[in-house]
């Protein structure tokens, strides 16, 4: 969210199209498109795109009167739903206008090929000033278009690729062998605070089969409040947010009566990227998987069973290795895993077997300082994560002076009522706030003599 009265000379659609266009030379992934190899025998290539348009990727866009959180919502769940064009730099940005109080909006969509979360906001801020009117750009504009490989290119290094992926299977699967014997001895010393198995995760009405259509819910709560209730309970502020998470998603499924006896499993994200890879864009993630705890009715019982989870899901992490997931990334066929991906959807499996998990719930730290775009002062910045099969729900927290905004994306058939979660989070913060105020005792009686 923006409001443009801070920008000089005003703030205008134009101002964001230019201030873009001479930026792009800082940041190589809004440049590059991905270009098939031949029958998807190995993965795409990236090149500088030869055919670069920026006023299609610079769009413009009005919200309906009275231009309040409910439309800018609709809207977005509109943008999220739309595949973006696999024969352009993956990624669009809309200006929108017509926000309620005189603000107005930048929404930007990339690819998660392209991205990770905390790369998306290394990228993003490419855009982002730290005064109003900062001092002209100067950087060199050196970056080039590149030829579109022929065929005969492309074949050629997917037969190397091929030729060397069953030399990084064999060393990928005993890798695999060995951190699943460190993993298992290291749960059975963990005991109850053990993380839970891939598809040990109950079923819920998010965890079916997703369809095209999303539905986007956006919140905030204060870090000050965040920050007391992690000072008062001496646990992590990450710890707090997938607490509120959890309350929340307790809420939401008493409301549907459908709330599981056993507790939701989350996926938590961790970037494992390092100093010399910012703005590098790709992925350079790995995960874990932890309990939520949405069995316990007690708040105050849940965060300090989530705030141990997490710590033994650090330590089974730290087994697992940051290039867990990439090993696998790297040897499999894309036309393979293509048709798995299309057949598993087309055959709904998800609405039949148990999901590997249940939600995905990410925290991305930002700035405690203001930043500006175009002039204009962020005033809200709201994060949104993708959903995947048989998952469908998505929790996106990033913190920006002094407030902690979350992105909520879902699946619009399987999380019908996720506008209700934003007041649910706001709730679950309350219940964990009271338990940190001093309680006041009345006053003793006074004695008769």
């Amino acid at each position: 969210l923006l409001d443009p009265s801070t920008a000089p000379g005003g703030f205008s659609f134009a101002k964001v199209h230019d201030m873009v266009g001479r930026r792009l030379k800082r940041a190589a992934p809004f440049r590059r498109r991905l270009v098939e190899v031949p029958f998807r025998l190995a993965h795409p290539a990236w090149i500088e795109d030869p055919d670069f348009d920026l006023d299609y990727h610079v769009r413009r866009a009005c919200l309906p009167s009275p231009g309040g959180r409910s439309e800018l919502e609709d809207f977005l769940g509109q943008v999220v739903a739309l595949p973006l064009d696999r024969h352009r730099p993956l990624w669009e940005l809309y200006v929108v206008e017509g926000l309620e109080d005189g603000l107005q909006a930048v929404v930007v969509k990339m690819h998660h090929c392209a991205i990770d979360g905390v790369s998306g906001a290394e990228l993003s801020a490419t855009w982002l000033d730290l005064e109003a009117d900062p001092p002209a750009d100067t950087d060199v504009d050196d970056w080039r278009p590149e030829r579109v490989p022929n065929e005969i290119d492309l074949l050629v290094g997917a037969w190397a690729q091929m030729a060397s992926s069953p030399v990084k299977a064999l060393k990928a699967a005993k890798r695999l062998v060995e951190t699943a014997l460190h993993v298992s001895e290291h749960n059975r010393e963990a005991g109850a605070f053990a993380s839970p198995p891939p598809f040990s995760a109950p079923r819920t009405s998010f965890n079916l089969a997703i369809t095209p259509h999303r539905r986007v819910a956006l919140g905030e709560v204060s870090l000050d409040d965040l920050k007391a209730v992690k000072n008062h309970f001496e646990c992590t502020v990450n710890d707090v947010v997938l607490a509120l998470c959890a309350g929340a998603l307790r809420r939401y499924l008493i409301a549907r009566d459908e709330l599981p006896e056993a507790p939701l499993v989350g996926f938590v994200p961790i970037s494992v990227r390092a100093d010399d890879e910012r703005l590098s864009g790709g992925n350079r993630l790995s995960a874990m998987l932890t309990s939520l705890a949405t069995d316990i009715a007690d708040p105050l019982e849940r965060l300090g069973l989530i705030s141990s989870a997490m710590s033994e899901a650090k330590s089974q992490q730290s087994l697992v290795g940051a290039d867990a997931l990439t090993d696998w990334a790297d040897f499999t066929f894309p036309a393979l895993v293509g048709r798995a991906a299309r057949l598993i959807s087309s055959m709904r499996v998800f609405d039949r077997v148990r999901p590997v998990f249940n939600v995905t719930i990410s925290n991305i730290p930002g700035p405690p300082f203001d930043l500006f775009l175009a002039g204009a002062r962020v005033a809200g910045l709201y994060p949104l994560g993708p959903v995947v099969e048989g998952a469908g729900l998505n929790m996106t927290v990033m913190s920006y002076c002094g407030t902690v905004y979350f992105g909520l994306n879902g699946c619009r058939e399987t999380v019908p009522d996720i506008s209700a979660l934003p007041a649910m989070i706001a709730e679950s913060l309350e219940e964990l706030l009271a338990a940190t105020r001093p309680r006041h005792r009345a006053p003793a009686p006074t004695r008769r003599v």
